[in-house]
């Protein structure tokens, strides 16, 4: 018999998937992830109580498994999801965080914010009613975020009598749209939640289908988190100076390497300041180490006293990126209130904040034909659309497909502090690349 030290240290070794879901109002969300977390055995005996105790209150014979992640009264009361929520569950082959997100139009925000990390993404269509707007627009942001990964999963089969012929066409249907965007790999499957068909177990009642089930494809979809092959970046979160007896003129750029390694006896260039000078040593957990790379948390010191301080960029001197005041990018916009041009905004971009003007919206993206609307003037809440933004002070942008945490920001309302949209800078979708502007013209205050 394998000790409790044991099963910890074998799930400990496994690899861990991120992983969204995502789909319309009712296709299920919730039920799919009730039904793996149950039928893979990662629900507590109480959770599943207390879902018990609910269902029956509401009426319900069987226990309503959606329960077990819509945890808001709201969502509860209502039978739909609001809030991205977040789980966190285990096989014998693999870990996984898991963020259950929204499906209403006015929720997609909470996607963005549920798929920037995920390494895939489980897309949900009802059978009865296929590929919809709402469906296309989820894999919009999919393609967008750069999700590696997209599963189709075509849920309630059982109330279309289990037919191949409406699997096929919408598979075919919704394949064609997510590849004309740019997702590199669609897995689709046939599924009913509620009955548990192909989600954790086998169909028995789909013969005619012989791909894996959700849970086996969740279990061996190759994810990479190798982010040391990535351009190495460190943004500045902290400068270290204790200033005492035994430290007396120590000094640390601390913060959490975004991607690549570094290493001691490297040079490196300063962004935006352009200033270069030889990493001296690396601390991380106390100790000096000679190479630290993402996603550790370290103190970097440096051969040279310059002047840095948070927002600051760390990079290889043979690999730093452009620095830039002209950023052009894909955003999700995510405010109630709307975007427009000429707006004054404060740009976040790793550990840097600056101020920006939207100089020009040049289109927003119309999801039933993927083409380009021009010159919208403004954007409003959930609309996808390009911008050009000038910022008052150089940035140093990755493009996003390059790198998804430098290559992201945020545009923010100075007044308030709102998020008003989420930026990827570059081409929008993938197979193309960013041309990033030059012009440095210095302006005072807000008009640059």
């Amino acid at each position: 018999m394998t000790s409790t030290t044991e099963q910890f240290a074998d799930v400990a070794a496994t690899t861990l998937l991120r992983f969204a879901t995502a789909g319309s109002v009712d296709d299920g969300k919730s039920t799919l992830v009730g039904r793996l977390l149950h039928d893979s055995k990662s629900v507590l005996t109480d959770q599943l109580e207390a879902v018990e105790a609910a269902s029956l209150k509401r009426g319900q014979e069987a226990p309503d498994l959606a329960l077990l992640t819509d945890g808001l009264r709201a969502e509860r009361e209502q039978g739909i999801t609001i809030d991205v929520a977040y789980r966190y569950f285990a096989t014998a082959r693999r870990r996984f965080i898991l963020a259950d997100t929204p499906g209403h139009v006015q929720y997609t925000r909470n996607m963005v914010t549920g798929a920037s990390t995920a390494e895939l993404a489980v897309v949900l269509v009802d059978a009865r009613n296929g590929v919809v707007e709402q469906t296309r627009r989820h894999a919009a942001v999919a393609a967008l975020l750069r999700v590696p990964h997209v599963v189709l999963a075509v849920n309630k089969m059982d109330l279309v009598d289990y037919a191949e012929p409406v699997f096929a066409a919408i598979a075919e249907e919704f394949t064609r749209y997510a590849s004309e965007l740019g997702v590199p790999e669609i897995t689709a499957i046939p599924i009913s939640a509620l009955a548990g068909d192909n989600v954790v177990e086998p169909s028995a009642n789909m013969d005619w289908y012989g791909g894996p089930t959700v849970l086996e494809h969740l279990e061996t979809v190759p994810v990479s988190h190798d982010l040391t092959a990535c351009h190495a970046r460190f943004p500045v979160q902290y400068v270290i100076r204790p200033q005492t007896a035994e430290h007396p003129d120590y000094r640390g750029y601390a913060g959490q390497i975004a991607a690549g390694a570094f290493r001691v006896g490297e040079q490196i260039t300063v962004l935006p300041s352009g200033r270069t000078s030889t990493i001296t040593a690396i601390d991380a957990l106390g100790e000096s180490v000679d190479i630290a790379w993402a996603p550790q948390s370290v103190t970097i010191r440096l051969a040279d006293d310059i002047d840095i301080s948070r927002g600051d960029l760390l990079a290889p001197s043979g690999d730093a990126p452009a620095t830039s005041k002209d950023v052009e990018a894909t955003v999700c916009h995510v405010a109630d209130q709307p975007l427009t041009v000429g707006q004054r905004v404060l740009l976040k971009h790793t550990t840097r904040t600056v101020k920006a003007i939207v100089k020009e919206i040049p289109s927003r993206l119309t999801l039933d034909d993927l083409s380009q609307h021009p010159e919208p003037g403004q954007l409003v809440a959930n609309d996808i659309g390009r911008v050009k933004v000038r910022t008052a002070e150089p940035l140093a942008l990755d493009a996003y497909a390059d790198s998804r945490r430098t290559g992201s920001f945020l545009l923010i309302d100075p007044a308030d502090g709102t998020t008003l949209a989420a930026g990827m800078a570059g081409e929008a979708f993938a197979g193309a690349t960013a041309a990033a502007g030059t012009e440095t013209t210095d302006d005072e205050g807000w008009d640059f």
